[in-house]
C-alpha cells in the first residue's frame, strides 16, 4: 500500500485551516494542520510533508521566520512553501517572502483553482521524487546483491579449482606419455587463468563493496618487482621481463596491492607485446616524494580503446578476440594505484611501443584509509 501524502498548513484562523483541508483533501493526501509556527514544527518533526502553506501574518511567529527555521534544518530545508497573505502585493513583501524560501505568494481571497493546480503540480513532483528514492534503494540492492553473488562464487571456485591443478601436476608424474603430458600443462594453464579469472572478481567486488583494506609499510619496491618478475620466468627460456632501477626506491605501499599492480601490468604487456621481445621494466626512485614503475613492451594499442582501458570488462587487441581473462586486470590497477594515492597511464607511442606508467607517493597518505571506493 503507498504511503500517504502529507501537506502542511499553517494559519491562525481555524475556518482557513478548514476551509484549506476541504479544498485539498482527496484520497492519498493528507492534510496536517498547525495553528502556529511552534505546532508547525512540532508535525515537520514526525511527519515528512510534501509542501507546506504557510500563512505569513501570525502572532508569535510570523510565517516569514517559520521559513528560516524550515529552511535552517537539514531534514526540511527541501520542502517547497507557499506563502498566503492578505497583505498588499509590495515587490519589497515578496522579494521578503522569497529569500526565505518561498516557491510561490498566493494572496487573499484565495483562487480556489489556482491553490489546486499549484498544490497538484507540487504534489506530482514529491510522488516522483519518492518513486526515483525507491527505485535507487532497490538498484542499490540489487547491486549489493550481485557484488555478494560474485565475492561467494569466487571464494567457493577456488576449492575446486586447486583440486584440478594439483591433479594437472600430478598426471605427468603418472605417465610420460607425451599426449598425457600435453594434456596435463593445457589443464594446468587453464586452471591457472581460471584463478586469475576468480582473484579478479573476488578484486571487483571488495572494490564495489568498499572493503578492501591497506595495509602500509615501507617497502623496497625493487625486491617487490623482482619476485614478481621471477614467476614469469620459465627455466631454460630468455627471460621475459628486463628489469633496470635508478634511485631510492623505498616506500611506504600496501605490498600484496603493490605486487598485483606490478603482475597485472606485466601480463598485460606479455600478452600483448611482441613475441620474442622482451617487456621492460624500469623503477625510478630518484623523485623525493614519489616513486615512479614505467611498464615499456613492443605493440600499439589502437587510439580508440585508450580512454576505456581502465573500465572494468574492458579488452583490447587478441584478448578482446580470443575472450581470455574479464578485462579487470587494468581496472584492479588504477583502483589500487589510486587508493595509494597514485596515478598510473597507459600510452601508445610513435615507436610502436606501448607505456604504463604509475607513480606512487614516497609517503602514502591514502594508504591509512580504511578501504576503498569506485
Amino acid at each position: 500500500m503507498t504511503a500517504p501524502i502529507h501537506i502542511l498548513v499553517v494559519d491562525d484562523i481555524a475556518q482557513n485551516l478548514v476551509a484549506a483541508e476541504a479544498v485539498l483533501a482527496r484520497p492519498g493526501i493528507v492534510i496536517l494542520k498547525a495553528n502556529s509556527g511552534a505546532q508547525a514544527l512540532e508535525l515537520l518533526l514526525t511527519h515528512e510533508v510534501a509542501l507546506a502553506l504557510i500563512d505569513v501574518q501570525m502572532p508569535q511567529m510570523d510565517g516569514f521566520e517559520l521559513a528560516e527555521l524550515i529552511r535552517g534544518s537539514e531534514r526540511t530545508r527541501s520542502i517547497p512553501l507557499i506563502f498566503l497573505t492578505a497583505a498588499s502585493r509590495e515587490p519589497s513583501y515578496s522579494f521578503r517572502g522569497y529569500e526565505a524560501g518561498a516557491v510561490d505568494f498566493l494572496y487573499k481571497p484565495i483562487d480556489v483553482k489556482a491553490l489546486q493546480s499549484k498544490v497538484a503540480v507540487l504534489v506530482q513532483l514529491y510522488q516522483q521524487k519518492r518513486e526515483l528514492s525507491a527505485q535507487l534503494d532497490e538498484l542499490k540492492h540489487a547491486l549489493h546483491l550481485n557484488e555478494l553473488f560474485t565475492a561467494v562464487l569466487g571464494h567457493d571456485l577456488r576449492t575446486p579449482l586447486s583440486v584440478v591443478m594439483n591433479g594437472a601436476m600430478l598426471l605427468p608424474m603418472m605417465s610420460d606419455h607425451p599426449k598425457v603430458v600435453v594434456t596435463a600443462q593445457r589443464i594446468e594453464s587453464s586452471a591457472k587463468r581460471m584463478a586469475r579469472m576468480v582473484d579478479q572478481l573476488l578484486d571487483l567486488a571488495r572494490i564495489r563493496s568498499g572493503t578492501m583494506e591497506l595495509r602500509s609499510s615501507t617497502h623496497d619496491y625493487l625486491a617487490l618487482a623482482r619476485a614478481i618478475v621471477e614467476e614469469f620466468e620459465t627455466a631454460g627460456q630468455a627471460p621475459l621481463v628486463e628489469v633496470s632501477s635508478v634511485g631510492e626506491l623505498h616506500g611506504q605501499c600496501d605490498a600484496g596491492l603493490l605486487s598485483q599492480v606490478i603482475s597485472n601490468l606485466l601480463s598485460n604487456a606479455i600478452t600483448h607485446g611482441e613475441p620474442g621481445t622482451p617487456v621492460q621494466l624500469a623503477l625510478d626512485g630518484r623523485a623525493a616524494d614519489s616513486i615512479e614503475l614505467r611498464i615499456v613492451n613492443r605493440g600499439v594499442i589502437p587510439a580508440a580503446l585508450l580512454p576505456t582501458l581502465f573500465e572494468p570488462f574492458q579488452q583490447a587487441g587478441e584478448k578482446r578476440k580470443t575472450g581470455q581473462g574479464l578485462g579487470l586486470g587494468l581496472y584492479t590497477v588504477n583502483m589500487f594505484v589510486k587508493a595509494h594515492g597514485g596515478t598510473v597511464e597507459l600510452s601508445s607511442t610513435a615507436t610502436q611501443s606501448t607505456v604504463a606508467t604509475v607513480r606512487i607517493p614516497r609517503q602514502c597518505q591514502v594508504c591509512v584509509q580504511a578501504g576503498l571506493a569506485p
